[in-house]
């Protein structure tokens, strides 16, 4: 995914690109995004917008991507374009400036854990899981009290609702900088990431 000269004299390295990035968090996307803006950040690129719209997905997933995204070292713009839920939360968070589509929504619950048929489950196995659960839903609150304006109580509160909020409760709660069209600049460079479904 290298960017390309813009024209004659060029350096071929603009200040900016934008991203598509609308699939659920898995391992196989959260390693595309990682890769593309690791492909960016070599290239010295100095702004990305990632335009993100997610069902969420896996934890471990999602949190590789969020330590990821905050360790580039360029300005990482993050911009809600549909929906941001679950996990899709906190690589949303990553984001320094982060900004939201007038009818873009963010989806908040509770971990969970899909299990297998017929698995059968004791004491230990509950106990595991449970702490699993648990363990997780500690990091991702852990992201949403340091980036945003939310309580510890609120938090908590999202996590037990498997609450759906619009896009002026994420202004007035700090998840976003601004409520805003997505707008990408004539002659930016626009990468869609796809997958197959």
């Amino acid at each position: 995914m290298a960017v390309q000269p813009q024209g004659p004299g060029d350096t071929g390295v603009p200040p900016e690109v934008y991203v598509s990035f609308s699939a659920p968090i898995n391992v196989h996307t959260a390693e595309a995004l990682i890769a593309a803006l690791t492909n960016f950040a070599n290239q010295s690129v100095q702004r990305v917008v990632l335009c993100l719209s997610s069902p969420g997905g896996q934890v471990m997933a999602g949190m590789n991507a969020y330590n990821m995204l905050r360790a580039m070292p360029f300005e990482l713009v993050t911009h809600n374009v549909g929906n941001v839920d679950s996990i899709g939360n906190a690589v949303f968070l990553a984001g320094e400036r982060r900004y939201a589509s007038p009818h873009s929504t963010f989806m908040f619950h509770g971990v969970a854990f899909e299990a297998e048929a017929g698995k059968v489950f004791d004491e230990k196995l509950v106990r595991e899981r449970l702490d699993s659960i648990l363990a997780d839903q500690k990091r991702i609150g852990s992201i949403l009290d340091e980036r945003t304006n939310l309580t510890g109580r609120q938090i908590k509160e999202l996590f037990r609702k498997a609450a759906t909020k619009d896009a002026t409760f994420a202004l007035e709660n700090g998840l976003v900088h601004d409520i805003r069209d997505v707008e990408v600049p004539a002659g930016t460079p626009l990468f869609p990431l796809v997958f197959e479904q």
